[in-house]
């Protein structure tokens, strides 16, 4: 088990997987155990994957300080990783919220990052939440799914804010609902710092204007990827984070929702593997 210290004596780990150049890997949730990417689909047969616990998630320790949580400043984590492991610059993955973590390392580090891909991540540091409406529109591609007729009245309700979070609706985050995407689901209580995770995007985290002026001089190639049936970023959403960029490439995975490394596995590591190579 790798371990490193942050700036503020914090000490974190990260999980290698595979062989070969390493590809860096910012979890979601916010602040869900990297445990949740497994191998990302196979991605492991390409590059090292090497996957970061954010401080008080998985096996990194609890700070002493809760405030350190907060997006902004967790970049400090991720340059001590690079530092850690000798790294001029790193290709890193960024997975959902773990994107806006990316953003602003690409933003303040400009020059230590080689390649970056956001997978199925919510702009939130440059100012651009999913909404409601891109969350419904997504949901009722799936008018078709058994579970469907249950699903969707709590989940518009919920977006409304007249209803609470009900695990009745968790299909709609996944192109497919089985045995695997529901153990994944499940999964995610136990494996999230919930403490943490509201923090992590506590006022002062973000600076929108700032983050798009740097991100539109940053030269690094991107691959922005989006889920076909994912609400959270919509496709739509996710184009427009591409076209911050100098040296973008824009991909919807077809069917696939917000994890689509468990959708079609094969489909997801090809493409992010091929933008790596």
């Amino acid at each position: 088990m790798p371990i490193f210290s942050a700036p503020d004596g914090t000490r974190l780990t990260f999980h290698p997987r595979g062989r070969g150049e390493p590809l860096i890997v910012l979890p979601g949730g916010p602040m869900r155990a990297s445990a949740y990417l497994g191998n990302l689909g196979g991605l492991d047969a390409h590059r090292q994957l090497v996957l970061l616990d954010l401080r008080g998630t998985g096996e990194s320790e609890v700070p002493a300080d809760p405030a350190t949580y907060r997006c902004d400043r967790l970049v400090e984590d991720v340059e001590a990783l690079r530092l850690h492991l000798g790294l001029e610059r790193m290709d890193l993955l960024a997975h959902s919220a773990g994107g806006s973590l990316a953003l602003l390392y690409a933003a303040r580090f400009p020059q230590r990052v080689g390649r970056l891909a956001l997978v199925t991540a919510i702009p939130w540091a440059m100012g651009w939440p999913a909404t409601a409406g891109d969350r419904l529109a997504a949901a009722r591609q799936r008018a078709s799914e058994p579970w469907f007729a249950d699903a969707f009245p709590a989940f518009e309700a919920w977006l409304g804010g007249t209803g609470e979070f009900d695990p009745v609706f968790l299909p709609f985050f996944y192109g497919r609902w089985d045995d695997i995407t529901r153990g994944h689901a499940d999964r995610e209580e136990t494996e999230t710092n919930d403490d943490a995770a509201d923090a992590f995007s506590a006022d002062g985290a973000y600076d929108p204007e700032a983050t798009l002026s740097a991100l539109a001089r940053l030269t690094a190639p991107v691959l922005v990827l989006a889920g076909g049936v994912d609400g959270g970023p919509a496709p739509s959403l996710a184009r427009r984070s591409a076209d911050v960029f100098r040296a973008a490439e824009f991909a919807v995975q077809p069917g696939a929702g917000h994890y689509p490394w468990l959708d079609d596995p094969e489909w997801f590591a090809r493409r992010v593997a091929a933008f790596f190579s």
